[in-house]
Order: structure tokens, then sequence, then C-alpha cells
């Protein structure tokens, strides 16, 4: 019996995650849709590989048999979790995804009594999206326990891959959201826009829906949560600029337009853009008596995050120690876990 299914290995990031997962001593089965990629990139490491695709749930459960634990690196995750987890509950598989998509946790979520009753893990958002803004809200909380806002930041360098970007596009036709007395809300894109402070240089910032408007809130109970992404001041008039295109984004000419252009130019970091680049991290706390509770974090190149950030959380669930159910990153390795991962160092502000 196999340990550890990568679905989506021969994608930009599952690359990333089969290299780390073999330097770390696992030895997955290599998954995906392209049976000649997978094949070969199989063949390069000596690793079994299978190919199938997620239209078909009985070929779905078939193509996991005999796996303890699947992490889906195949986005965009709207399409792919789905299908996938229902086949994870079918087969007692624990279910890990690298998503940061609301209604992708949302979907996972809700299915954590039936997780709970099978046995399995159900854990989204093992890289980037979300671990290090989902423990920096886990120790935000711990610091200010009687919190009642957040709000949550990053800055990430190198540029997007292929399936993140894609996700992007998707995103754009729901408009912005936020997580406000409790409920997640569509509000407008680019809502709200701040600085932060990085080094004694401000940054600007426009609130994004980011995976953390769903997640902090189920990690820490903080009932409004605002998540934003540092770019230019053009950027985020320029993306106020879309509120009055955004019936058409949804259209699927123009999405299917837009991913195109995706695919033709958007190839992912190179190795040196990824070890030239870093990420950081803000978060801020407030209660009602209007005290604060403020950290950052520094991190590596968001792509080598998820690398080791995943394989890390695939080690602690086939360990066995979990109880079957829906987990955040924090709940599941607990708010000070992004610290163990290489090259991540916190600021106290």
């Amino acid at each position: 019996m196999s340990e550890l299914l990568i679905y989506g290995s021969n994608g930009y990031t599952g690359q990333l995650i089969v290299a780390e997962a073999l330097r770390q001593g696992l030895r997955p089965v290599l998954a995906g849709r392209n049976r000649d990629a997978v094949d070969a990139q199989a063949r390069e490491f000596g690793l079994d590989a299978r190919a199938f695709a997620l239209d078909d749930p009985d070929v779905i459960v078939r193509g996991i048999a005999g796996v303890h634990l699947v992490l889906n690196c195949a986005g965009p995750f709207s399409q792919t979790a789905a299908p996938m987890l229902e086949a994870c509950l079918a087969n007692h598989a624990h279910y890990l995804d690298i998503t940061g998509e609301i209604d992708v946790f949302a979907l996972c979520h809700r299915a954590h009594d039936r997780a709970k009753e099978a046995g399995i893990v159900v854990a989204p958002g093992t890289g980037f999206d979300v671990v290090p803004t989902d423990c920096t809200a886990a120790m935000l909380k711990r610091k200010l326990p009687g919190a009642t806002h957040l709000v949550l930041a990053f800055e990430a360098g190198g540029g997007p891959s292929p399936g993140t970007a894609k996700t992007s596009v998707e995103g754009l036709a729901k408009g912005g959201r936020a997580r406000i007395g409790g409920d997640v809300v569509e509000v407008p894109l680019a809502w709200k826009s701040r600085t932060f402070d990085r080094d004694g240089v401000p940054r600007s910032a426009m609130t994004i829906p980011w995976g953390d408007v769903y997640t902090a809130y189920v990690s820490t109970g903080i009932p409004n949560v605002e998540t934003y992404m540092a770019v230019p001041p053009s950027t985020i008039a320029h993306v106020r600029r879309l509120r009055w295109f955004k019936p058409l984004l949804g259209l699927g000419f123009v999405q299917s337009f837009m991913k195109k252009r995706i695919d033709a130019n958007t190839p992912g970091p190179s190795a040196s853009r990824r070890e030239e680049t870093d990420c950081r991290v803000w978060g801020e706390a407030r209660n009602a008596r209007g005290e604060v509770a403020a950290l950052s974090l520094s991190a590596p190149n968001g792509y080598a995050l998820t690398a080791t950030a995943s394989v890390g959380m695939v080690r602690a669930v086939l360990a066995g120690t979990r109880p079957g159910g829906f987990y955040t990153p924090s709940m599941l390795m607990g708010a000070d876990y992004v610290l163990s991962l290489p090259g991540v160092t916190l600021h106290s502000a």
C-alpha cells in the first residue's frame, strides 16, 4: 500500500513538492491527467505513476486505490477539489491540497462530519495559501484572546504560477470578499486600501479575497477578517476600474480568453527568481477596547514555502496522530508551525 499520491505532480508547484518529498525521504506515487508527462516524471525519479482525469467518480476512486493520503496540486481547485475529496472519503484516504480559494475551504469544511466518520484528515491550504497567514492569525489570537477584528496582509515576490494566475482570473468574476460579523460577504474589488511597513518603507496594499477570509474565522473565531495584498497604487486603481466590468468577467469566453493568455505568457518564476525573491506577511488584531496586537513574518519565495510546508503537513498526517475531520493549517500543526519552516523569521511589531 502506498502512503502518498501527489495529483498534479507534473504541474509547476507539483514538481517543486515532488522534489521536496524526495529530499525528505518520501516515495510518492505521481499522478495527473497528462499520461505522457506523468510517466516521464516518474521514470526520472524511479517512482510509480498513475494517469486519470477527474470527470468520472469511479475512475478517481480506482485511481487512488491503496493510497493513505492524496495531496492535490492540480488547480484551479474549484474544478478539482470536489471530485478528489469525494473519492478520498469513499476510499478512507486523507485529503490535502494547496488551494487558496475561499469556496474550496468552505466545501472542505462542510465535509467535516463525513471526514470524522471516515477517519480521514481533510486539510486544504497546505502551502503559501494559507499556512503563514493562518499561523499568523492563530498567534495573534493567542496574544489578544478577545480580538474582534483581524487584518492579514502579504507581499509575494517572484510572480505567479499558471495555476495561481488562473485561479485569480476566476476570482475576478466573484468580486472581493471579507468576513463581517462572522459571515463571508461580497465586497467590491479592491474594497479598501492601506499601507504596511516593511523595514521602514511603506507598502501600499488592497483587499483581496484571500483564503483566510474563510479559514481565519475557523482557526480563531475572530468574526471580522480583512485580507490584503501589497501592490503598487497603479494596480489598485486598475483593479477598481474593473468593478465596472464585473458582469462581463464571469462570461465563459472572457474567462477562456484570459486563461489562454496565461498559458502563453505565465510560465511561473524560474529557480533563480525564486531564490532572489521573498515574502512578507503582516497581521493585526484588535479588540473592542481598541487594544491592538501586531506581528509580521519574513519568509522565502511563496513556492519554496509551499513545498516545505506541504510536505511537513503530509508527514504529520501520515504519522497517524490526528483524528479525522477538517483542519486549517494552524489547527493541524499549531500556531507556531510556520516558524519551523526554513527561512521564516518572526518580527514582532
